[in-house]
């Protein structure tokens, strides 16, 4: 039962991710102080929220989630589902690093840097998934893509995408400068 348990946390992250980028960050739903921060993050693509802040809303989702889960499900469960998706959030948060600092390595890593970077330089009304594109198909806000067009002001500030001043042989049918 725990180990299904942590699964469900993990799949849980991906739906709390997209609820948060889609709801909170973009649209403001809680408020405007949150928002701030990820918009600051579109803006400057190589800023992230400091950990701090980041920390203060895991100990506000937290233990939430626990009030919620142990009394459900009983302690050893509702412990393990916190822990999956405290292992969820911090897969995402490497993930979501590694998109802005490292060049792709896998197929699956070629498509989920297309789907977060269309996100940042198309459209931030689409794929609001950054680890899954599940609940972007759910919601109806996924958006297939196959290349990626990125402002070279922002293409300096991910240091995986350009050799000199131009994209790679390799990325360059991925990738596309805009001036």
């Amino acid at each position: 039962m725990a180990t299904i348990a942590l699964l469900a946390g993990g799949f849980t992250w991906t739906l709390l991710e997209y609820l948060l980028h889609r709801f909170v960050f973009h649209e403001r739903r809680l408020g405007v102080a949150l928002s701030r921060e990820h918009l600051e993050h579109h803006a400057k693509v190589d800023w992230f929220a400091p950990m701090v802040r980041k920390l203060l809303l895991a100990a506000v989702v937290l233990p939430t989630l626990t009030a919620l889960a142990v009394p459900l499900v009983g302690w050893g469960s509702g412990c393990a589902y916190v822990s999956g998706v405290v292992g969820g959030w911090l897969a995402y948060e490497a993930l979501h690093r590694a998109i802005h600092v490292w060049a792709p390595r896998s197929a699956y890593g070629r498509y989920i840097w297309r789907h977060h970077l269309y996100h940042h330089f198309g459209d931030p009304r689409r794929n609001h998934g950054v680890s899954s594109p599940v609940w972007d198909v759910v919601f109806f806000t996924h958006m297939r893509v196959t290349t990626v067009t990125v402002p070279a002001r922002a293409a300096r500030k991910l240091p995986w995408l350009l050799d000199g001043d131009v994209i790679p042989a390799h990325l360059a049918g991925t990738y596309v400068l805009r001036a």
